[in-house]
């Protein structure tokens, strides 16, 4: 175990340095040196003005990114609004009232278009950058991002609902969600480890703090009762670990102490030595190397089916398809 742990990060960035579309083009780290040169400066100027507004926009940027890359690759669809001819992915079952931050990604377009002197960064590698600036901005490590996607001209509430995963999965299910997309359960548990940051609404946890006591620290369960009822309301947030503006390993230690929110989160810790058990356990002792193999893991989750080349489009406006 230990072994594949030292070398999963070398190993995710030899197999994601030169990921490419279906075109055959690779992403760079340099996509846009030349084109423009102001494009990560400005990304990061907004994203951390954002974040000073508001910490917890950094958690909603990263999530935007991984629910976009889930539904057919990160290509930029998730920020496609519904047309008379489309229904898009705002509306799936995982989005629908939860997703945010779609104000700051304009608001990010229209600076890089402004910086740019036109239309030259495309969506979907905004959303990747932005990540990874929420990410640093909340203290975790950098990375590199791969650029050179390009945005896909349509979107599906269908294949949103197929592929992007419930709060309410089983382990087994979880692993073959993330294996449908070319992703190992070390991957489960590193991504995993982005709910150390945000907050979810009550309707996601309520039938865990009330259905799952066995696997809850009482107290824990007893702070959560009264922010969120058997019945009522289901938008009170409560935060996925202690604390949810800090990019740190609290997350996987509040597993092993009965203090996931989400089932899915507990799944991954069931104190049974398992696999998924170790590798918390591994990472809550280990801060350092859950950083490095976080930044690997998510240039990993970025490579996954981008388009390239010819393929889709750089939209515009990030909400709408060019129009001819």
């Amino acid at each position: 175990m230990a072994a594949i742990l030292v070398c999963f990060s070398v190993i995710a960035a030899a197999a994601f340095a030169g990921a490419s579309g279906a075109s055959g083009q690779e992403l760079t780290v340099d996509y846009y040196e030349e084109s423009c040169p102001q494009a990560l400066a400005t990304i990061n100027f907004v994203v951390g003005a954002a974040i000073v507004k508001e910490p917890r926009m950094g958690a909603s940027l990263i999530r935007l990114h991984f629910h976009d890359c889930f539904v057919n690759g990160c290509d930029g669809s998730i920020l496609l609004d519904d047309t008379d001819d489309m229904i898009g992915e705002k509306t799936a079952k995982a989005n629908n009232m939860s997703l945010r931050g779609f104000g700051v990604i304009d608001a990010i377009k229209s600076a890089v278009n402004t910086a740019c002197l036109g239309n030259v960064v495309s969506c979907a590698d905004i959303l990747a950058v932005a990540a990874r600036d929420s990410i640093v901005a909340l203290g975790g490590s950098s990375y590199d991002v791969l650029l050179g996607r390009r945005d896909a001209t349509t979107a599906s509430l269908d294949d949103a609902d197929d592929s992007i995963p419930n709060p309410f999965m089983d382990l087994p299910k979880l692993v073959a969600n993330f294996k449908s997309q070319g992703l190992t359960l070390h991957d489960l548990v590193v991504l995993s480890g982005a709910h150390t940051l945000g907050y979810s609404r009550c309707v996601f946890y309520r039938d865990r703090i009330y259905n799952e006591t066995g696997t809850l620290d009482p107290s824990y369960a007893a702070s959560l009762d009264a922010r969120c009822p058997p019945t009522g309301e289901d938008e009170p947030l409560a935060s996925l670990d202690d604390t949810p503006t800090t990019m740190d390993t609290d997350y996987y230690q509040g597993l092993m102490q009965g203090h996931a929110l989400l089932h899915t989160d507990q799944q991954l810790y069931r104190g049974r030595g398992g696999d998924s058990d170790r590798l918390v356990r591994y990472y809550a002792e280990n801060p350092d190397k859950f950083s490095e193999d976080f930044g690997a893991a998510m240039l990993k989750l970025g490579g996954l089916r981008p388009l390239t080349g010819e393929e889709g489009e750089v939209r515009e406006d990030c909400r709408v398809v060019n129009q001819e």
